[in-house]
Parts: C-alpha cells; sequence; structure tokens
C-alpha cells in the first residue's frame, strides 16, 4: 500500500471528510494511494467521546476506502507546533512517503488548525534531514496544498478547484459518518451544517463551471507540462 500518493494531515477526525472528502474519493476512484493522518482525538466535545469518534472515522474510512489511517495523539485543543509534535509528524512523511501533502489553510479562528498548519510546514522541512535519529529514511514530499477547513468568515482565493461532481455523495455519506459532531444537537432547521458542506461544495463546483468542487491554495507556482492539462 505505501508509499502514499496524497496524504492529508487533518486536525482532528472529520476535518478531512469535510474539506476533501470528494477529492478523496475522486483521486482513489483514480487508483491513487490516499492516507489521513488526524493530529487528535478530536475530543472532548459535547456529543462525543473516544469511542464514539473512533467509531465515526472508521466508518468513514470504509465508505471512501482509504488506503491508510492513523492519528498522532496531540492533545485537542491545545495541538503546538513544537519540536515534539514535529518530529512526530516528520516521521510520518518519512514512513508513508506522500507525494502530495493536503495541509490545513493557515488562516483561522481555530487554534488547532493554525497550529496544524505550521506543523505540517516544519515537519515537511524536518522529513528531509539527514543524520537524524528520526524513525525512516530522509524524504522531502514535492508538493503540499491547503484545503479550507475554517471557522472564520473569510473568502481566500484557490488556486485550483477539484472537481468532485461524480463523488458528492460519496462525501456527503463519509461526512454523515460524524453524527456525533455534525448531526446530534445541532440545529435541524435549513441550513444545517450538513446543508452548509453541501452547499459549499455546490458553490466551488459552481465556480468552474461544474456541479460540485473542493478549492485547494498553492503557495509556489505550479508547472505544467502543456497547456491542455488546464481543459476541463
Amino acid at each position: 500500500m505505501l508509499p502514499l500518493d496524497i496524504l492529508v494531515v487533518a486536525p482532528h477526525p472529520d476535518d478531512a471528510e469535510i474539506s476533501l472528502g470528494g477529492t478523496i474519493a475522486v483521486s482513489l476512484q483514480q487508483n491513487l494511494r490516499v492516507g489521513v493522518v488526524e493530529l487528535t482525538s478530536g475530543e472532548p466535545t459535547p456529543h462525543g467521546s473516544i469511542e464514539t469518534r473512533r467509531r465515526e472515522t472508521q466508518k468513514s474510512t470504509e465508505i471512501l476506502g482509504l488506503t491508510w489511517r492513523s492519528h498522532l495523539d496531540l492533545p485537542n485543543r491545545s495541538v503546538q507546533p513544537n519540536l515534539e509534535a514535529r518530529r512526530k509528524l516528520a516521521e510520518i512523511f518519512r514512513t508513508v512517503r506522500p507525494q502530495i501533502i493536503l495541509a490545513p489553510y493557515w488562516q483561522d479562528a481555530h487554534p488547532d488548525h493554525v497550529a496544524a498548519s505550521s506543523l505540517c510546514d516544519d515537519a515537511r522541512f524536518w522529513s528531509k534531514l539527514s543524520r537524524s535519529d528520526m524513525a525512516g529514511d530522509p524524504f522531502w514530499p514535492p508538493l503540499l496544498l491547503h484545503y479550507f477547513s475554517i471557522h472564520l468568515r473569510i473568502h481566500p482565493a484557490p488556486s485550483i478547484v477539484m472537481d468532485i461532481s461524480s463523488q458528492i455523495e460519496t462525501k456527503m455519506s463519509a461526512v454523515r459518518a460524524f453524527e456525533s459532531q455534525l448531526i446530534t444537537g445541532r440545529n435541524e432547521e435549513f441550513p444545517t451544517i450538513i446543508d452548509d458542506i453541501r452547499d459549499r461544495a455546490r458553490y466551488w463546483g459552481w465556480s468552474i463551471g461544474k456541479a460540485f468542487g473542493e478549492p485547494l491554495v498553492n503557495r509556489e507556482s505550479t508547472g505544467i507540462a502543456s497547456l491542455s492539462s488546464l481543459l476541463h
């Protein structure tokens, strides 16, 4: 199964599904090897528990058909891009050797998301270090993209938008697996949080002339070999 083509770094269980469930499903359909590593358990929350979150994560993993999934057990609500966390994530990068890392966007109201974004940058650099006692061989993940997992009401411009039209129902099924976080105790009147997730995907699909989409940001220039690569 390893190495991976794509590794999603998610601060909490459900972040990958909410932000990238369609991208994950489309990529797997294209026979790419896709993994997710959560930094925390996501607990405590009002309606969850460690056992519940594990069960929901497993259900979503099965819906998507992920190649690989793991977690780092960093402290929920207190993620810090410190040396211990950097080492743990760098060792993941050296072990699964992803060609593409998908990391949280660097601006958000949730401190865990901001810290996770910084941590991905730092761990990516450490991953390539030689003469180190970290597990695994030195490895530089070639591409780092950022996904929108944003609580602020801001509108960053994406670099690319992934067409997920063929996998929107898979994405929404994976999202609904996290019932304790997205359904239980939530407002049942329109628009629910489930409506919001689907509607955002519809908006990004509209932006590229497709039914549904998911945005990604590249802080570096993206190279292509042919303009035909940009054609839908």
